[in-house]
């Protein structure tokens, strides 16, 4: 028997309500560091409840970015998630993915 592949696929997200300040661009900051725990923790309760639960492993915050002419009133989150994919399965839905968790973001 084959063993299941470790996946990864990214996500990119802005939140609305969230100040870019400089602290965000240092990842050794307390601030990036408390921040970067939210997100993970979120996107893990998101992705658990999806299509893709039973082989959702776990979301890492790689980084905060600046939204150009968003007066820094918003911050552009970038993440990667690992997942399980056994021998066979099909691939990702990407889309279906985007919408189970868009569908729940509003």
């Amino acid at each position: 028997t084959t063993a299941a592949a470790l996946e990864r696929f990214t996500v990119n997200f802005t939140i609305t309500n969230l100040l870019y300040t400089s602290d965000l661009e240092n990842p050794d900051s307390a601030k990036f560091r408390a921040t970067q725990r939210s997100m993970n923790t979120l996107l893990d309760h998101l992705l658990k409840e999806s299509s893709i639960g039973p082989a959702f492993k776990g979301c890492e915050t790689t980084d905060f970015r600046y939204v150009p002419g968003s007066d820094r009133d918003q911050t552009r989150v970038d993440a990667v998630c690992t997942y399980s994919k056994e021998p066979g399965a099909a691939p990702l839905d990407r889309v279906g993915l985007y919408h189970q968790v868009s569908n729940k973001t509003r």
